[in-house]
């Protein structure tokens, strides 16, 4: 059941998932940077204030999220699991990644010996964290931070995704289109050309859930 309490407590978690306050998030959005303030979430009379649907949406659309994993949220506040709950998963690097070995044909980390990143939430199973290395993701992701992957994830236009070809190269860019012969792919970095890849030199492709800032 959904609640004006879980709700808010759901924004706070999403915020806390991307490494924002809620200001940061709102921010983010291109919303008011006091529109999730807690002094908002009450009206002068006392009675609850709900958050817009166009505000979810936003926030929703600005952290690469899917409104399942909002949902998921709210259902987690519920249980108590948004927080105080951490997953072990695999770290690689960029490189690392790119070696043989690492991964089964559909994108998930098999093998042992990785180092592995706490998180501060749950993840998936199959998921595992990509560290950036170099400024070829600026401005959104700098050196040092940390990538989740999730390859069972739905990908949709729009959505920050890596790739990995045949060849061992893998990219982190933005999806803007897909054909059954190629994909299109924006790069993250303006100063870094965008690209096309052939659909027969993927070797496969996972989104990025979220980072760690």
């Amino acid at each position: 059941m959904l609640s004006h309490e879980r709700v808010w407590a759901a924004i706070d978690a999403l915020a806390e998932r991307n490494s924002l306050s809620a200001s940061g998030l709102a921010r983010r959005a291109g919303l008011d940077s006091t529109a999730f303030n807690k002094s908002k979430r009450l009206s002068a009379d006392g009675r609850p204030r709900w958050p817009s649907t166009e505000s979810l949406a936003k926030v929703i659309d600005a952290t690469n999220s899917t409104l399942e994993e909002f949902l998921a949220l709210v259902r987690g506040v519920a249980r108590g699991e948004t927080r105080g709950v951490s997953s072990n998963v695999p770290l690689l690097g960029f490189a690392q990644a790119g070696a043989g070995g690492y991964f089964d044909d559909a994108g998930f980390p098999v093998g042992v010996g990785f180092d592995v990143v706490e998180l501060p939430i749950s993840a998936r199973e199959g998921a595992y964290a990509l560290k950036v290395q170099g400024d070829s993701m600026l401005p959104l992701y700098r050196d040092g931070d940390v990538l989740i992957i999730d390859p069972s994830a739905a990908i949709r236009m729009g959505d920050r995704i890596v790739l990995k070809t045949a060849s061992g190269e893998v990219m982190a860019k933005v999806l803007s289109r897909q054909t059954g012969k190629s994909v299109e792919l924006v790069s993250i970095n303006p100063e870094h050309p965008d690209r096309i890849v052939a659909r027969a030199e993927i070797e496969w492709i996972a989104r990025i859930a979220w980072a760690s800032q």
